[in-house]
Parts: structure tokens; sequence; C-alpha cells
């Protein structure tokens, strides 16, 4: 029992004696830090804490930024002594269960012990030591000193961190005045700096905004009519926003390389914790996409470009052209660019194609074609409606066939191409959809250039030791003393067999070559690329790698989506066009005075055709009564082994539930198959003309085999029609029936007559059931 008292007291005394490191004003002397370029030695941005942070008192914060700050992270802030314990319980239980850490129920007390206090790894031992802490710290500091060192320690992106630069960045002004509208957008901003930026992301910004001020209205902090009119108060533009501290020669790359270092390490230990980042990008190469899109781009009133390229045996992004002012706008058209790829998502079809052992021998009709994909057709057609008769999937490749790929689509699965996509390096979530072949889903520059990176590196995609799953920007991390924090070493993932990518890289070839890439090639080596245009010109792209580099180019507009239909010497922007000449500027000027290096050979092999059909989300056999049928070249020994149970002429069970037995009889009749009714005791009330179940309710029959329809048949007759009768008839008819009359209500209308009767006419009756009416009074 002693024992256990005095670990007990041991152990609050060692955590209590924590407490003044965790005031902002008395934190160790901060050490700048810096991010290099992949010299070593050329400076792209200071890493200091001053620059981002100013300290304030707790008068020197506007109320409305306290209470916004509070109505959003921690209602009952007032409430708790520093450990919630209903929000703490509630995550605990989560943690043990899923045997991880999942759940959040912090504070905002805890929430500043873990910045300013505590190691920020997520381990129930630190958040049982932060609940202490916490606790610790509301029996010796105000609630209000707790709620000020919070918001001066706390960060609200584009290098703002603590409340009184958040005022100064985003609205030139100070915390103390700070209003409503103000205060509720940097509020919503700590819990996700980047996804609510409202530079980078408005949308997600205004709706984060909105839902802080709902907080702040339950709370009863604001009327109904102040949370209106701070809904409607625009956000800060992109011109106003006042960024801390000099950006250098490649601000978009460097903002990207910061988000990266805050997601492990928090901001506290980035911003004057003296850490030293090599990141990944080459001066010469940021210096000559610039010029390249200049010398492309020459319109100022036209539309922008980005650019990202990567060296793919080390995964190393060596260039990022994001836009063309930072000072303007910081959203980064090669990172958090979101369009459209349109035919520049082929080769993932392909890719899928290949792995699943289909030859690109294989043929498709190219024409107009409606695909089935389940409950309604799809519509196909190619661009500018230019069709080649019938093509193998090179040559619909090299032309971009949107028939023959959406075929393709069909065949392989579109889940399987998103899965496929996924592990070449394309990391947002891809909707499975069959219009994901012709580049449905919206996708950035960086994950195009690392997804094609993959194809140049032999099929196998570059991950990071330190960062994952992710493209490599940073190299290496020391801390002040030049120990080494972090040696971001390439690791490779096979995602193609080296067979598999090589023959993918040569049909890729023939669309420089011969296709509608004609415009990228380079005189002296071999490139390998696809063309993207998406249907109403508002996006163009080109994706193209030599061994030595991948580059992704996008062309358009950035505010919103605009038809591009003359821009490029009077006629539209296609991905062969503007896209493919920056590619090869950029990649002329990369690659001088390199050795042209060339793409691995493939080794043939033998192919047969087979005879298959999409069935049950599989690529099955035919086993000879299938409709819809494929006939696909498959690589020997390759190709679906289960065969299909179809029936001699199939067809589909139309749902027919609902609907009235004349219209499921004529759609049974469509398919055609034979309707036939049975009936069971209908309910009081229950429609007597409709179909209530079916038998079977889905699959396949063959042509004209029996669907059992059930009905329901009234056992005690129908409710009679009675709006337009007198009263007097009406109760005639009704206890003619064994049914029972009820006045519900007078209203006005023809004097005596009935208006309107609960339930309806032709719904199932019952003996004494009440069928109220509204009866007019004149």
């Amino acid at each position: 029992m002693l024992g256990a008292t005095s670990f007990t007291f041991g152990l609050i005394t060692a955590i209590a004696s924590q407490i003044p490191t965790c005031d902002p004003g008395h934190v160790q002397r901060e050490v700048d830090g810096h991010i290099y370029a992949n010299d070593g030695h050329t400076i792209l941005a200071t890493l200091r804490g001053a620059e981002s942070r100013i300290l304030i008192g707790t008068n020197d914060v506007a109320p409305i930024m306290q209470q916004a700050i509070v109505a959003v992270e921690d209602k009952r802030f007032y409430e708790h002594n520093g450990v919630d314990l209903r929000g703490i319980g509630r995550a605990v239980w989560a943690d043990v269960a899923s045997k991880k850490v999942v759940q959040g129920g912090s504070t905002i007390t805890q929430q500043f012990v873990k910045n300013s206090c505590v190691t920020s790894a997520r381990t129930i031992s630190r958040k049982l030591k932060e609940a202490a802490l916490a606790w610790q710290l509301e029996q010796r500091w105000p609630k209000l000193r707790i709620l000020t060192a919070y918001l001066n320690t706390i960060y609200f992106g584009n290098g703002a961190y603590g409340i009184q630069r958040a005022a100064q960045t985003y609205f030139n002004t100070t915390a103390s005045r700070l209003t409503l509208p103000q205060a509720a957008l940097l509020a919503g901003i700590p819990a996700d700096p980047s996804r609510f930026d409202p530079v980078a992301n408005p949308r997600a910004a205004r709706a984060r905004r909105l839902e802080v001020l709902k907080a702040m209205f339950a709370q009863e902090e604001i009327s109904a009519r102040d949370l209106k009119r701070a809904a409607r108060t625009p956000l800060p533009r992109a011109a106003d926003v006042h960024l801390p501290g000099i950006q250098g020669p490649a601000p978009y790359f460097v903002n990207y390389v910061k988000q990266q270092l805050i997601e492990k390490y928090g901001t506290r230990k980035v911003f004057g914790g003296g850490l030293n980042v090599q990141s990944t990008i080459d001066l010469r190469l940021q210096k000559l996409a610039r010029q390249a899109i200049g010398t492309v781009l020459k319109e100022p009133n036209g539309p922008s470009a980005a650019l990202v390229s990567i060296r793919p045996k080390t995964g190393e992004v060596v260039a990022m052209y994001g836009g063309d002012n930072f000072r303007q706008s910081q959203f980064n058209l090669a990172v958090q660019g979101e369009r459209q790829p349109g035919s520049a998502f082929k080769p993932f079809v392909l890719a899928t194609a290949l792995k699943q052992g289909i030859s690109p021998v294989t043929t498709f009709p190219s024409k107009p074609v409606s695909i089935f994909i389940g409950d309604k057709y799809w519509p196909v057609h190619n661009y500018e409606n230019d069709y080649i008769g019938s093509a193998d999937l090179a040559t619909a490749t090299v032309v971009s066939d949107n028939s023959i790929f959406a075929q393709l689509t069909r065949v392989v699965g579109p889940a399987n191409v998103a899965r496929t996509a996924h592990e070449l390096g394309i990391t947002r979530h891809l909707n499975p959809y069959f219009a994901i072949g012709l580049g449905a889903d919206a996708v950035s520059p960086l994950e195009m250039a690392r997804a094609f990176s993959t194809f140049a590196n032999g099929g196998r995609r570059v991950d990071s030791s330190g960062f994952g799953n992710r493209p490599r920007a940073i190299a290496r991390i020391s801390n002040a003393e030049g120990k080494m924090v972090e040696d971001n070493r390439p690791v490779n993932r096979v995602v193609l067999g080296s067979d598999e990518n090589a023959l993918l890289t040569s049909i890729l070839q023939g669309v420089i070559t011969s296709g509608t890439g004609k415009r990228a090639r380079l005189a002296d080596r071999t490139v390998a690329g696809k063309t993207g245009t998406t249907e109403n010109y508002g996006d163009a792209w080109f994706v193209g790698y030599t061994p030595q580099l991948a580059t992704a180019i996008w062309v358009g507009y950035p505010n919103r989506l605009t038809p591009m239909l003359s821009q490029y010497h009077g006629h539209a922007v296609a991905g062969g066009t503007f896209p493919a000449d920056i590619w090869r500027v950029f990649n002329q000027l990369a690659l001088a005075g390199t050795t042209p290096e060339s793409f691995s050979p493939y080794s043939y092999q033998y192919s047969s055709a087979k005879r298959v059909v999409w069935r049950d989300g599989l690529v099955q056999l035919d086993n000879g009564n299938c409709r819809a049928t494929e006939l696909i070249s498959y690589f020997v020994g390759r190709g679906p082994s289960r065969t299909a149970t179809c029936r001699p002429n199939e067809v589909d069970v139309p749902r027919v539930i609902g609907m009235s037995l004349a219209r499921a009889k004529i759609r049974l009749g469509a398919q055609p198959l034979t309707p036939n009714v049975v009936y069971k005791p209908a309910r009081a009330e229950q429609r007597v003309d409709l179909v209530l179940d079916q038998f079977p309710r889905k699959g396949r029959l063959s042509s004209y085999d029996t669907v059992t329809l059930v009905l329901a048949k009234p056992l005690h007759g129908v409710v009679p029609r009675l709006i337009g009768l007198s009263l007097n008839d009406a109760r005639r008819r009704l206890r003619a029936r064994g049914l029972v009359a009820v006045i519900e209500r007078f209203a006005d209308g023809r004097a005596g007559r009935v208006l309107a009767q609960m339930p309806v006419a032709g719904v199932a009756g019952a003996p004494r059931m009440k069928i109220r009416l509204v009866v007019g009074h004149g």
C-alpha cells in the first residue's frame, strides 16, 4: 500500500515537473532548419519558428475567436478538468477494440499538451501521459491561459503558426480584431490545415466554416441571423493572403515538402526544430520546366499548365511547376489540381489486360457501342466520331480509340483497372465505374507522373523508406547537430512483370511514332507516352517517359472548366497539342548532353483465342449458350478457367415489383418471358393493382420461361370511389360493403357532397373498416 502510494506520488510529481516546459513563452531556444535543393547546399526555404508564430496574451484574442475554437474543438472545455471522460472513454474503447489507436477524444487541454509537452507519437501510453499532464495543468493554470496558449501554438496552414500570425496571414489584421466569419474560418483550419486551406480548397474551407458557425449557434454564442450573414461572407482571396518568409525558386514544391514534414513530425519540430531537409528538386530542371511552359504558352489570358517530372529509377521528384504566380495563388496545380485525365488513363486499362494474360493482338470492333452495365446502357463514342472499323489493342492505343477501350474495360473489370492504377502510383480514391478506362476520375499531374514512372522503371513503383507510398520529394533529413534523422531511401515495389511492362512500353512508343503524340517525339531517343483530352476540351494532358525521366503535363484553366476550342493556333487544344509541345521542349532541354538509353525489349509470347463472357462480375468461358460474348486472345496458359452456366436463348429477369399488372406483363413479354399470376390475401388498405413480389426476383432464364407474379386478392372487396357522391349515397354504398362512414371534417365545397376520402378508392377493405370523409358545407 505504501509502495503504491509512493509510486503514484512520484508519478504525479514527475508529470507535474513538465508543466513549465509547456508554456509557449518558456520554450527552449528555437533553431532554424532549412529545406535544400538536391545539391545539398542551395536553400529553398528556412524553417524558423519565429517566422510563423507571434505570442500574444488573452486580452489580445478577440472573444469571438475564443468562442469559435471552443465550439468546434471542445464544447465542454469550461466544464471538464482537462480530460473529458466521455470523449476519452469512447476513444480508449475504440483503440482497445481495434488493438491500435483509431479514434481521438482529446480536449483542448490535451491537444495543447500533445503539441507542446509530449511526443506526438500515436500510442496508448502517450494518450495516458497526455491525459495525466492535462489534468495537472488544469489544477495550476486558469482556463483562459490554457486556451490562449493553445491558440498560440496550433498551425493554421500557409506557414501561419499561432492565432496572431494566422490573423495577419489571412486577413492582414490582428487576433484582437477578428470578426465572426474570420474567426469561424480560422477555427476550422487546424483540424486539417491542408484540406481546409481557404486558398487551395475554398469549397472545403467554406463548408468547414459553416460547420463551425453551426456549432457556435448550437452553443448559443451567435444568432441565426449572425450565422447566415457570416456564411455569406467571401473567403480571403489568394492575392490577399500574406505569406510569411521567402519561398525561393520552387515555392509550390517547398509547400509540398513542408506538408509532408508537418504530417510526420508536427509543426513544432518542423518550424524552429533545426531540421535540415535535403529535397529531390533539381533547380536546373525546375528552371527548364518554367522555360518550356513559357516558350509554348505565350498568351497571358490563355490556358495555364502544370508539370511534374520524376526520375524513374529513384522516384525523385526533380521538377514541379504548380502555377504561374505563388504570391497570387498558392493552389498547387501539380499536386492539388484534380482534373479528368481522359485517354491518358488508358495505359492503366492496357496494363490490367496484360496482367490478366490478354494479348494485345485481341481485336474489337471500332464503332459506337452501348454497354449494358447492370441496370442501364452506357453509350460510348470516339473523339470527333472517328471510327476505324476494327483494330487490335496496340492500334487502339496508338489512335486512342474510346470504343475499343470501353469494351476492354468491360472485359478486365473496372474495379481491376482501379486496383492497377493504385498499384502504379495513383493514391486518391477511384470509382470502379466502367467510364474509369476513359479517364472519368480526376487525378493530379503528380500522380500521373509517378504512375508512368513505374512504366519507365520496368514495372517497379518506387516508394520511400521514410514516407511510404508517396512520391520521393525528400532525400534525407538531419538535425541541427548534423545527425541523420531520416535517410529516405527508394524502395521498389513490383507492379508489372518485366515482359508485361516492356510490351506495354513498346505499344506506348507507337503513340509517339505514329499516333496522337507525334509532337512529343525526340530526335535522338526513344519516347513512350499517352495523350489525354476530355470530351469538352476542358483538360488536355500528355504523360510520357524516357528511361531517364517521366513527365506529366496538364494544360487548362485552373479556376474553371473552360472548353479550349480555338486556343491552339485557331484549333482545339487536345493532348497532342500544347501538352505534347511542352513535354518535348522540356525533355529536349533536360536531357541535352546525356547519353540516350533504350527501353528493355520484350520476348514474344504465343497466344490463342478464347470466347468469353462477362458474367456475375467475372470473365468466364462461353459454354456455347452465352450471348454478348467476346473473342479474346490470351497468352498461352492464361485466361479464365471457369465456364459460364448460360441457358439456351438466355434473357435477364427484369424487376417488375411495384408495377401494375398490365405494365409488368408488357415488360416481361419484351424479354420475352411468360407471366404467371398468383394471389395472396390482401391486408386492409393494401393496393390490389400492383405486383407485390416475383419469383425469381433476378437472374437469368431461357426465353419464354415463367416468372411468377404475386398480387393481393381482397377477401372483403375493395373501397369504392365516393368523391362527388352525396353524403347519403356514400353511406349507402359503404353499408352495402360492410364499411363504416366517418365524417373527418367539413370544408369549402359543394354542400353535402364528398370532397375527399381516406383511404383512397381501390384498396382492399375489411369488415367494419372506417372510411373517413371530407364533406362540403357550401
